[in-house]
This record gives structure tokens, C-alpha cells and sequence, in this order.
């Protein structure tokens, strides 16, 4: 690699708005982040759906899922 064009490759903080850190190493000095993987519906196997209208009931009806 050629000295001098390479962004500097340092230690860095990233903040949730959980209140989750989690500490790694990025050409970003700190990230703010909304939704981290200890905090996110998918990992944390709480994932609820919002039934607007009845669009799931109608969902599973069309395609016969119980």
C-alpha cells in the first residue's frame, strides 16, 4: 500500500440508542446508531406484526397458513 493515501484505520466506539457500545475498529472516529443487533426485533427473537386492517388475517386466509 502506498503511504499517505489510506484514511487512518483506528479503534472506535459505536453508541446505540439502547445504550449498547460496542467497541471496533473503523475509519469513523465514533457512530451513533438507532438499532443494534442487541436491541433489533430479528436477533432478539421478539419480532411482532402489526396487523393494519386485517392484511395478516386476509394473508393467511388467501393462502390457507394456520
Amino acid at each position: 500500500m502506498k503511504p499517505g493515501i489510506h484514511p487512518d484505520y483506528a479503534e472506535t466506539k459505536i453508541h446505540c440508542a439502547c445504550g449498547n457500545e460496542i467497541v471496533t475498529r473503523s475509519t469513523v472516529k465514533d457512530l451513533h446508531v438507532e438499532i443494534c443487533s442487541n436491541c433489533h426485533p430479528f436477533y432478539t427473537k421478539k419480532e411482532k406484526l402489526l396487523d393494519t386492517a386485517g392484511r395478516v388475517d386476509k394473508f393467511k386466509k388467501k393462502y390457507n397458513i394456520k
